[in-house]
Order: C-alpha cells, then sequence, then structure tokens
C-alpha cells in the first residue's frame, strides 16, 4: 500500500504535459518562414536608405574611365567596377533605393486611392457601385504592362512619372480588393447600427469599415511590391522608366547586356539584386496571408 502510494506521488510531481519535438520544430520553422524574409526586408531597407549616409560609398556616377570594368575585389571596388568606371556596389545600392521608392511610392498612393474607391463602391452599393466597376474594368481590359508602357512612353522617363505609369494598373487592382473586403463587412451588424445613428459615409468608412479591411489591404501591398519592382525594371531596362545615368535595377542591367560576353557579372548582380527582393516580398506576404488565415 505505501509503495504504491508513493507511485502516485511521484506520478503526481512528474509533468504530465510531456513537448514534442516535431511540433516545437514545426513552430520554429514556420516562424523562420516568416521572420527570415522579413528581417532580409528591413536589412534591405536599412542598406538602401541609411546605407548611402553610413557606408564609404563613391558616387554612383561620375567614375573615371581609367578604372572601367575593374574585376569584383579590386582595391575600394568590391564588386568591381562597370564600363563607365563607376562602382558596381554603390550603383547596386542607389538603384536598389530608386527601385524601392517607386514600389513602396506607387503602393502607398494605390493604397490610399484604390482603398478609397474600392471601399466607397462596397458601402454605396446599387448604381454607384455599377459606375465605379465598370470604370475600373475599362482599365482592367487592357494588358498591364501594354497600359503601363503607354503612359510612360507620353510621360517621359523620370520617377515621378514612373510612379504615375504604375498607379495605372496599381489602384484598379487595389480598388476591386478593396470592394470585396468591404461587401464581407458592409452588412454586420456594428456597420449597419453606425449607418443607421446617422454617421455620414466618410466616418462609417474611416472608423469601421477600413480598420476591418486593412490587414487584406497591407497583405495585397507586400505581394503588389515584388510586381511593381519587376515591372518598374522592366520599363527602366526599356528606357521609359528612372533615366540613366541615374542607376536603377532595370538600367543597370541593360547597360550590362551590352558588354555581356566580356563583364556578364554587371548583368548577374542587379539580376540577383532583383530576383532576392521580389522572392523575399512574394514570401512575407504568402507568410502574412498564412497567419491572418490561421493555416
Amino acid at each position: 500500500m505505501a509503495v504504491a502510494d508513493a507511485a502516485t506521488t511521484a506520478a503526481a510531481l512528474t509533468p504530465i504535459d510531456v513537448v514534442d519535438r516535431s511540433i516545437v520544430w514545426a513552430r520554429w520553422r514556420r516562424r523562420l518562414v516568416v521572420w527570415l524574409p522579413a528581417g532580409f526586408v528591413v536589412l534591405l531597407l536599412l542598406t538602401c536608405f541609411v546605407g548611402p549616409y553610413v557606408l564609404p560609398l563613391p558616387a554612383p556616377v561620375g567614375g573615371s574611365v581609367l578604372e572601367s570594368s575593374l574585376p569584383p575585389g579590386s582595391p575600394g571596388h568590391p564588386l568591381g567596377t562597370d564600363i563607365n568606371g563607376n562602382d558596381v556596389l554603390s550603383r547596386l545600392i542607389y538603384g536598389g533605393q530608386a527601385s524601392l521608392t517607386v514600389a513602396i511610392a506607387t503602393n502607398v498612393i494605390g493604397l490610399l486611392i484604390g482603398g478609397l474607391v474600392g471601399a466607397l463602391s462596397g458601402y454605396l452599393g446599387g448604381r454607384a457601385d455599377t459606375w465605379i466597376m465598370r470604370g475600373l474594368d475599362v482599365l482592367i481590359a487592357f494588358p498591364s504592362l501594354v497600359l503601363t508602357i503607354a503612359i510612360a512612353q507620353v510621360l517621359g522617363p523620370s520617377l515621378p512619372n514612373t510612379v504615375l505609369a504604375l498607379l495605372a494598373f496599381s489602384i484598379p487592382a487595389v480598388a476591386r480588393i478593396a470592394r470585396s473586403a468591404t461587401l464581407r463587412v458592409v452588412n454586420m451588424p456594428f456597420v449597419q447600427a453606425a449607418s443607421l445613428s446617422g454617421s455620414p459615409w466618410w466616418r462609417v468608412l474611416l472608423r469601421h469599415i477600413a480598420p476591418n479591411i486593412t490587414p487584406q489591404m497591407l497583405n495585397f501591398a507586400l505581394l503588389g511590391m515584388g510586381i511593381v519592382i519587376v515591372t518598374e525594371g522592366a520599363l527602366s531596362f526599356l528606357g521609359m522608366g528612372i533615366p540613366a545615368p541615374s542607376p536603377s535595377w532595370g538600367n543597370m542591367i541593360y547597360e550590362g547586356q551590352q558588354s555581356l560576353s566580356a563583364t556578364p557579372l554587371l548583368v548577374l548582380w542587379p539580376s540577383l539584386a532583383l530576383l532576392v527582393t521580389v522572392l523575399a516580398f512574394n514570401l512575407l506576404g504568402e507568410n502574412v496571408r498564412d497567419e491572418m488565415s490561421g493555416r
């Protein structure tokens, strides 16, 4: 009897919630999948926007032709120089700053305008919704890249004009997402109560609808960053985006392909930067979406 009591006491003192190692590893792996692209994005933003002020970088333009086409590892030029003698690392960082500026500006403006238009369309409904969506359908009917190239050609190459051209397909896409998200919450009791209490439409949108659709909009913006960066690179490659000699990853690829057989690294570096950046934003957006959906 005493032995049984001792065994019972020992069992009571023994932890019963044994943690499965596979569960712990799955949780850490899931966190790594989220935090690795997030960490890369933060590091990229710091490098491109803070790096030029704290790193001893030469100017991205105005290099000496006496130092043209230096190989990687040359003194003062870790990634070498291009055919004009400009430091490749400096141009990569400043080019990333330009490409990210275009992507961030396009997504912020697209979220503000497209989000407002889509939320207003979903909230008002009826004829207003029909007319707004038909107008957006006209823009969506055009192939996005063709429409962007046409607008960029008319406006001319510059950073602000590149943002305006990219907004042509960003705003309609954001508006459709905002409308869809608004339709899911517009009939909820708290929205109906606010409308019936006499609150103006703008107050209902700002205080009740906007907070509930913001997570979906931010998720879409993260996924859209990669699309905008690739499209900006295509415009700059075609000479319709950020004009040379100002660096961007797109025009760096164009300049490098002119001497591809002799110096292939001039194409490799900006292409790799473009690839990894788009991949990081896409992974981050997908992981944020999975977290919000509880997967």
